[in-house]
């Protein structure tokens, strides 16, 4: 209504009695008014959304990532010294689990084997495990006195102490198909294949491939 009766009122003079001046001053106080309001909310508008899509998306980003390629754990006790020390943060790889990655030698983590009941080890309700594959499907395990035979051949294990004892002996045995006999570093403490038996290859979450945390403060190490 307000602006049908400016048009109204300044269709009733001329240019030479000064209605241009006043018919050309509103309209463009108008627009001045429009572009400091509008546009302006509009700028800051868009990036509230720009931020909030980035946000959006390095939480769906940070989510995948953990749910599909890698994720953090923390070592709760020392079945794996002097390797791994309670407190560890490590970092395993989901993402390439096959048959190539999982060697002997590669440090695993695994969900907890059904194996392990109530009076078997000390943590049976731990929901996921630690450990080092010692033997893999097909073949042959065995020890004599703390020296562990795969094969037939006597394992070097440069990755343990000198003179690290093996505590319970391994009873001659062949790894099942798909399956992976299992052991801590720490052996004489470690509660793992030997007690519970061999662990299946869909149980392994993925290989351990760094330190990223040690004594409280960051300290990287590659495996």
């Amino acid at each position: 209504m307000s602006r049908t009766a400016e048009s109204r009122s300044a269709a009733q003079f001329g240019p030479e009695d000064g209605a241009g001046e006043a018919r050309g001053a509103a309209p463009r106080g108008r627009r001045l008014h429009s572009r400091r309001g509008g546009p302006r909310s509009t700028r800051w508008g868009r990036r509230l959304l720009e931020w909030v899509a980035v946000i959006a998306v390095a939480a769906l980003v940070a989510v995948l990532i953990r749910t599909f390629a890698i994720e953090a754990y923390y070592v709760p006790s020392g079945s794996m010294e002097p390797t791994l020390q309670v407190g560890d943060r490590i970092l395993v790889d989901k993402a390439f689990v096959s048959k190539g990655s999982l060697g002997d030698g590669t440090i695993v983590v695994f969900a907890h084997p059904p194996g392990d009941r109530p009076g078997v080890c000390d943590d049976p309700e731990a929901k996921d495990l630690v450990k080092r594959i010692v033997a893999g499907p097909g073949q042959t395990i065995r020890s004599v006195g703390n020296a562990v035979y795969v094969d037939g051949r006597p394992q070097a294990e440069t990755y343990l102490p000198k003179g690290t004892v093996l505590g319970r002996p391994i009873p001659l045995q062949t790894v099942p198909k798909g399956r992976y006999f299992v052991m801590g570093d720490n052996r004489a403490e470690s509660c793992d294949s030997r007690y519970w038996g061999t662990i299946t290859a869909r149980s392994i979450v993925g290989p351990v491939f760094a330190i990223v945390w040690r004594h409280d403060h960051p300290w990287l190490h590659w495996f």
